[in-house]
């Protein structure tokens, strides 16, 4: 048996843990997630 992570699904639990705890950095948790996403679309 194997496991397959996403990197995507990771990255959001992450973003929304930190938005979670510390609401005011909302603003630059998305931006990083969105270029983090994007760049990961780019190279597949």
């Amino acid at each position: 048996m194997t496991l397959h992570l996403a990197l995507e699904p990771i990255l959001a639990i992450i973003a929304g843990i930190l938005i979670l705890v510390i609401p005011r950095l909302l603003n630059y948790v998305i931006a990083l997630y969105l270029i983090i996403i994007g760049v990961l679309a780019l190279l597949k």
